[in-house]
């Protein structure tokens, strides 16, 4: 049988259950490391810079293949770093501010 989390006790003084759910902390690893790659990054900064783009405006600019820069635009989908807009036979990414907030204040938290 998988487990999928961690149960600690609190603590004899304050008694109680910590459960820790391993399935949302790696999810969470797979967010921090779609934005913990360079070439991840310059993509970002590059449709932030164009404010929308597509994948061929994308990999053109970038100099990648076509297939590498789709792999890499999928990861910053799926952790939430894109926004996807299609128009007419176009489908054109912008740079989730928000998510990026949300991002840096959690990690900020974490170190705090």
């Amino acid at each position: 049988m998988t487990t999928y989390s961690l149960t600690f006790n609190t603590g004899s003084d304050q008694p109680g259950v910590l459960t820790i759910n391993l399935l949302n902390i790696k999810k969470a690893a797979l967010v921090l490391r779609a934005i913990n790659h360079k070439l991840r990054q310059q993509m970002l900064k590059q449709i932030d810079e164009q404010g929308r783009i597509t994948v061929t405006e994308l990999y053109v600019k970038l100099r990648l293949e076509q297939s590498v820069a789709s792999q890499h635009l999928a990861i910053l989908r799926k952790a939430g770093f894109v926004k996807t807009e299609r128009d007419g036979k176009f489908i054109y990414y912008s740079v989730n501010t928000d998510r990026l907030q949300e991002v840096n204040e959690l990690v900020g938290n974490l170190l705090d």
